[in-house]
Parts: C-alpha cells; structure tokens; sequence
C-alpha cells in the first residue's frame, strides 16, 4: 500500500491481482518484482538520489496547499492532535472530522474538515502559517514524498520505497534546497509517523477483506472497530468501564499504561481487533 504524502490524499492503495501493485502480497524476494505491475504507471523509487524542495514564506505559493485539502487522518494522526488542542476523541471527531466510505466499503476514511470559509482552508492555517505544525498530520510532514512498502521479503524484513511527488501548484520545487530520502525523514520527524502508520496499515488489510460483512452483528463489530482505531477515549472507558478485564488475561503494568497513554491504548485496540475481528491469538481467556 501506498502512504500519501500529498495534501489531496487518500488512503493506502491495495490493488492485488495480475498487474497491480498490493505490496503486501508481493512474495518475490528478488529486486525484479518491484516492476511497472507494483508501482503506478510514470512512478519510480528515488532510491538513494536527492529531490528539490522547500517551503517557506518567501515561496510564492505559501499556505495554497493549505486550502480545499483532502487531507487522510490516520488514527495517530487523531492522537497528537486532539492531544495538542486539548479535545477528547469524541470532541475533535465531531469538531474536525468528516467520515466517508470510499475505496473500502465496509470501513470509513476519517478527513480533516476544512474550515467554513470561502477558500476552505484548514482549521490549523494561521495567518504566519500553521497554527499546530509540530502535531501536523502524516499527509502534511511527508510532502512532497509519497511511501511505499513492500511486505513480501521474508529473508530481508519490510522495504520502504519513496516517490517525489510534484502538486501542479506548487513551487517549493524550484527551491535550491537538496534532500535525501533520509534527510528529509529525520528533519520533518517522519519515522515515529511511520512506525504507528504501518500497526494501522497491518488491520486495514484485514477489514478490507470485510471480516464482519456477513454477519449479524456486523454493524456492532463495524462501531467497535472504528472506537478502538480513532474514539481512544471511548475505547478507554469500554476497556475499563465494562467487564473486560474481568474477561481478557491483562498484566498489571499494561492496565497502567492504558489508562494515560493513548499510544499504548491504540497499540492494545489493534491488537484487540486482530483477535475480535481476525480470531488471532493475541489475547487470552481470563477464565
């Protein structure tokens, strides 16, 4: 799956089958399977080559790519920034949010609702510029790079792959200003995003594959799935208000971090989530 880094982004692309490029089911452990039937037609990894980029007041298009943005939310995005505003999940869903089913039928894309304005622009967009920029979400700190990763190479773990990817309206482009691939990770503080991205990444491929679709109870293990991914707060208060630890195998030094740290918190949900929804082994009986 593809990790947008642009600000018209959209979530991670998955398209398997003959001459698509699902990364996760490429089983090949040779280079050649990184062909035009894995990546989009006219993209090609940077590998260890250097783009053109900056972005500053003096570029003449500051702040456009602020505005009528399509701006994919991944739950740790949702983390740091309800964190930084001082809002529960309940509160900055409902605030900043817009839910909409859209590649996966089964499960809703969470957006950053633009604010209600005549340009739309982002809630966060301050005159000088971005009013919560050390929390900005995943989409803004990666561009103009785009990340791929490659799953099927059991002998050499995980691949990361980048694309430079250009907006039409932007110039940051034309700046003098040279990066690595590694460069630009370590100055925009990218890896902790990544990290947390790919645990979210490993349960969209499951529900994609619509565990619950058939079901009875598909719409109550639709809700759970989306408390325990982006409603922290409230996936808390199931965790510790109802009798679940009464039922799941849970050690003491565990139960402590879930009850302040969301991190934690949406590490254990998606774990949860993987036994709930895909009957793997990652919590047991009480009884």
């Amino acid at each position: 799956p593809f990790f947008k880094g642009r600000r018209n982004t959209s979530p991670p692309l998955e398209k398997g089958g003959e001459g698509g490029f699902n990364l996760f089911n490429c089983h090949s452990n040779r280079i050649e399977c990184m062909d035009k039937k894995i990546f989009p037609e006219g993209m090609s990894p940077i590998g260890e080559g250097t783009f053109r980029f900056a972005c500053h007041p003096d570029v003449a298009c500051f702040m456009l790519c602020c505005r009528r943005v399509d701006l994919l939310l991944y739950p740790y995005d949702i983390i740091r920034l309800k964190s930084r505003l001082g809002l529960s999940s309940d509160a900055f869903l409902d605030k900043h949010t817009i839910m909409a089913y859209r590649d996966n039928p089964f499960f809703p894309t969470v957006t950053l609702k633009m604010a209600d304005n005549t340009e739309r622009t982002c809630p966060f967009l301050g005159e000088a510029g971005c009013t919560i920029y050390e929390d900005r979400p995943t989409a803004c700190r990666m561009y103009p790079l785009e990340r791929a990763v490659d799953r099927g190479l059991p002998e050499t773990g995980p691949k990361d792959y980048y694309f430079v990817h250009r907006a039409e309206h932007c110039l940051g482009h034309n700046e003098s200003r040279e990066w690595t691939v590694a460069e630009w990770l370590r100055d925009q503080e990218i890896e902790t995003f990544n990290l947390m991205n790919d645990l979210w990444v490993e349960f969209d491929t499951l529900i994609r594959k619509a565990p619950w679709a058939l079901e009875k109870n598909a719409e109550q293990k639709r809700k759970m799935a989306f408390m325990a991914c982006y409603n922290l707060d409230a996936f808390r208060g199931f965790v510790f208000e109802s009798t679940f630890l009464k039922r799941f195998k849970v050690p003491s030094q565990v139960i402590k971090k879930l009850r302040a740290d969301d991190v934690e918190l949406m590490k254990f949900g998606l774990n949860w989530l993987r036994f709930f929804l895909g009957h793997e082994n990652t919590f047991v009986s009480a009884r």
